[in-house]
This record gives C-alpha cells, structure tokens and sequence, in this order.
C-alpha cells in the first residue's frame, strides 16, 4: 500500500511504482500468511476438522501435541492479525485519496466488490473456509465508518469484542454445544474425508456442502474481524506503523500486557477443546486480539533491529502480493490433499502438516521474490486493480510509463 505522510527512519520504505511503500507492513502481512496457512491446512488435509473433531487415524500423542500448539499460538490469532492489516491499509488508501482530491468511496466499493467474486470463486473452487467475501462485506461497514475518530474506533472494536465474548459465554453457562453428537460427526468427518479424495467434482461438491456450517462460524468471526479492522483503523490515524521506534515504549506495553493475558486465555482455548468448546471458545475471544496484538508488537520491534531488515527483505515480496499467496496456498492444498492432484488427505499426520505448510510457504517466499523482480504487482493484485481502476495497470516493472 502507498504511504502519505512523512518520511520515517531509514529502512521503513521501499520504492514501488511510483510512490513508496512501508515495507514493515508488506512483512507483517506476510508473517500473516503464514500463520494462516499453518491454520487452514488442517481443514485440506482431513474432513474432520469442519466437523470440530480430531482424526481418529491420527490420535497419538505428538499428533495432539503439534494440533494443541497450534490452537494455543496461532487459531483465532492468525485471522485478527491479517484483519488488523486489511483496516490499517484502508487508512492508507483514504490518505492516497485525499491526496489526490478524489472520493474514496467508489474505488474502494469496486474493490471490495472484485474480493467478494474472488471470494465466492476460492469458496467454491478450492476452500469453504474463506475469508475474503466476509472481508468485502464488513470493507462496506469500514468504508461507512471512515470519517469516525481514533477514540470511537478504538471503542467500538472493544464493545465488538465484549459483546461477542459475552454471548459466548451465556450460551456456554446455559450449557449449549457446538458438538452436540460426536459419534455424528465422526461419521461426517469420515464422509467429508472420503469426498476430499475424490476428483474436482467431488471436492467442489463437498465445499458447497460445507457453507452453510462456515456461515454459521462467521458469527464469531465476522465481528471479531470487524473489530480487528477497527484496531487497525485506529492504528493507522496514528500512524502507529510508521514510526515504530518513536511507538517503542506503546509497543512494549502492548507487549507486557498482550502475553499474559493473551496466553492465558489461549491456555484455557487449547486445553478446553479450541472452537468446539464454547468455554474455551469464549476464552479465545476474549483474549486473542491481545495476544494478536502482542505478536505484532514483537514482529515490528524486531523489524528495526540489523537482523530484522535482512528479514524484512526476504518477507516483504511475498507480504506485497498477499492475495496472489493465499488464493495461492489454496490452490497447492488442493493440489497435494484432494483428488485433483496427490490426494493425501486423511493420510499426513498433523506434525508432517505443518511441515508440508513450511514448505509451501518457502515456495511461495522464492516465488513472490522472483516474480517482483519482473512485475509491479502480484497476478491477483494487477487484476484486482485493474478492475477498480477500470483500466489495464502497467504489469511489466520496466514497461515505459
């Protein structure tokens, strides 16, 4: 995303296209990808993670250590800090606009319009756990928000997040279920599993199934990334991202404040049984944004540091063409998990998971490198803006302005 204001310390920017971009952002977002990558493979790998239930072939005691790991650092935080991103980024093209005295809205519409079709295609195509359409429609609450001030945002994304947290916690005190019959969904988690290592239509046929239950999940998550957005939002008017050394002592408190809190609840949102249990579920709400938070903190601090440009370096490419990676990642799942390509789906162990995660990723880091060094912008990037620009971008990094 371009930046507006000032300079910051040397390092912060890079040059792409025509106006600068903040290269510690690009790499947060890429630390997103990820993070998310390593949460959603679960749900390529076996049927049984939609269902809310483990693997029955996979139940040994390093295939719960690497699962429960996973729930404790990553679930329910990974989403919030992409979320964070997505609202901090619409501060910087309201920055763009004004600066070239035009209206925000209707690009920015056209925009989100573009991700909901996406959306709905990854939904469709390659993964029913997508999060771009929610993002389109909640970008429609932001844009109606924009004018709003540091203080109300910052008020609004706490009340979002109380409110969830505590219809969570009175349904769970009345004793609801997520999981009311788990011999059922064993059963489904079977079914789904079986449908995953069929050809294209199968696998299609299966994610269409699965949508109505993913609706159901966004009532938790629509609104936590709605807050998320806000925090974000209120980041960015501060420019918080900016000028990370001039934030060190906020920083720190976010620190000293996020872990404890934040690993505490994760503590009891893994060992209660992650999002099929509502207590733990409650906990994780309640909780997630600080560790979220937390983790950003670190990561920018750490961005300033000689070791941390040379990381930066390596991360941004990737953090720049962050839509091409995720689409990207669910194609590559569906390549080696489904029946469409290697069909191991029910047959890799949760710790050889996360390492077919690491790999892809790594992939994805060459790739995003490489690709940069040719073009100005990721595949997906150049037609998103070419459809709210309404006109072809210039693709090629060295065809004539």
């Amino acid at each position: 995303m371009n930046s507006s204001i000032q300079d910051p310390p040397v390092g912060n920017r890079a040059s792409s296209g025509t106006l600068p971009r903040i290269v510690d952002v690009d790499a947060l977002r890429a630390v997103a990808l990820l993070l998310i990558l390593v949460v959603n493979i679960a749900f390529f790998a076996s049927g049984y993670s939609f269902q809310l239930v483990p693997d029955p072939a996979h139940d040994s005691w390093g295939d719960r250590a690497v699962v429960w790991l996973v729930e404790l650092l990553l679930v329910m935080k990974a989403y919030l800090l992409f979320s964070f991103l997505f609202g901090y980024s619409f501060t910087l093209q309201l920055d763009s606009a004004a600066r070239r005295g035009v209206d925000p809205a209707p690009r920015f519409r056209r925009r989100l319009a573009g991700l909901f079709v996406l959306g709905i295609l990854h939904a469709v195509l390659l993964f029913q756990g997508d999060i771009l359409t929610t993002y389109a429609l909640l970008g429609l609450v932001l844009l109606a928000l924009r004018k709003v001030g540091v203080g109300t945002a910052l008020r609004a994304a706490v009340l979002l997040t109380a409110g969830i947290g505590f219809v969570l916690a009175l349904a769970a005190t009345g004793g609801a279920e997520l999981v009311t019959d788990p011999a059922s969904a064993l059963a489904a988690g079977q079914r789904s599993t079986e449908a995953l290592q069929g050809g294209i239509g199968s696998v299609i046929t299966e994610h269409v199934r699965q949508l109505p239950a993913m609706f159901g999940a966004l009532l938790v998550q629509g609104p936590l990334a709605l807050s998320a957005f806000l925090f974000g939002y209120a980041a960015g008017r501060r420019r918080l991202l900016t000028d990370v050394v001039g934030n060190r002592q906020f920083l720190r408190r976010v620190q000293k404040l996020g872990y404890p809190i934040g690993l505490a609840g994760a503590v009891v949102f893994a060992s209660g049984g992650g999002t099929a249990n509502l207590t733990g579920l409650t906990a994780g709400v309640l909780t997630a944004p600080l560790l979220a938070a937390a983790y950003a903190a670190t990561l920018l601090q750490f961005f300033q540091t000689d070791r941390g440009r040379r990381v930066v370096a390596v991360l941004a490419p990737a953090g720049r063409m962050s839509l091409s990676n995720y689409l990207g990642q669910s194609l590559l799942c569906v390549l080696v998990f489904t029946g469409v390509g290697l069909g191991l789906a029910g047959a890799v162990a949760p710790p050889v998971v996360i390492l077919v995660a690491v790999a892809i990723y790594g992939v994805q880091l060459a790739v995003s490198a490489a690709w940069l060094t040719r073009f100005r912008y990721g595949p997906m990037e150049w037609l998103l803006r070419a459809w709210t620009e309404q006109r072809w971008p210039r693709l090629r990094a060295t065809d004539p302005a």
